[in-house]
């Protein structure tokens, strides 16, 4: 199968996505910053949100790079994960309005957990397709960032549970601050 098409399908979707999310900010009420008061946790988590969703694209942007082949598995593993990623708007509105709230901040990021093992499981996909032994095999076989960021979500939504709802969002800003500068091995691959 070709993957040009699963490539266009979920860049559209991510591109609505995103303008979805832009949807839930209201322009201040009043033209100077005061009018900023109010709904400056809602831009903040837009801004959380939005540099998440573009994480997501550009690293799967990278890992397409050195895809050879698809099949239906990979298909439905792919829209497992831009299923997951159209749960952004809803959940980014919620902790935005309730961003002191425990069920709309562990909704959060139990909406980005999900998001990361859907990720973790089209990788996996794409490496039984491709081969254990193919370009993509090698640099995600061993993949422990993937294990590494499920960790720390899980250790986000324990820690704001127990401690405070701003932990899940915390954790989950350390884990995109992890995963801004896409696999670099894979730029060097894409070179040759």
């Amino acid at each position: 199968m070709s993957k040009s098409r699963l490539e266009a399908f979920t860049d559209a979707v991510i591109a609505i996505v995103m303008t979805i999310l832009v949807l839930e900010l209201h322009q201040p009420t009043t033209d100077t910053l005061a009018g900023l008061v109010g709904i400056e946790k809602k831009l903040f988590i837009y801004i959380v949100s939005f540099v998440m969703l573009a994480i997501y694209w550009n690293n799967h942007h990278h890992m397409f790079q050195l895809v050879k082949k698809i099949d239906g598995r990979v298909l439905w593993a792919n829209n497992f994960f831009i299923f997951t990623l159209t749960l952004v708007p809803f959940a980014t509105a919620w902790a935005g309005d309730f961003i002191d709230s425990l069920v709309p901040q562990i909704t959060y990021g139990l909406m980005v957990l999900l998001a990361n093992i859907s990720y973790l499981v089209l990788t996996r996909e794409l490496i039984r397709i491709n081969g254990s032994d193919s370009t993509l095999g090698e640099l995600f076989q061993r993949y422990n960032k993937s294990y590494i960021t499920i960790f720390l979500n899980v250790l986000g939504l324990l820690l704001g549970w127990l401690i405070h709802p701003y932990f899940v969002l915390i954790v989950n800003i350390g884990i995109l601050i992890m995963w801004i500068i896409p696999d670099r091995r894979i730029e060097k691959q894409y070179k040759k």
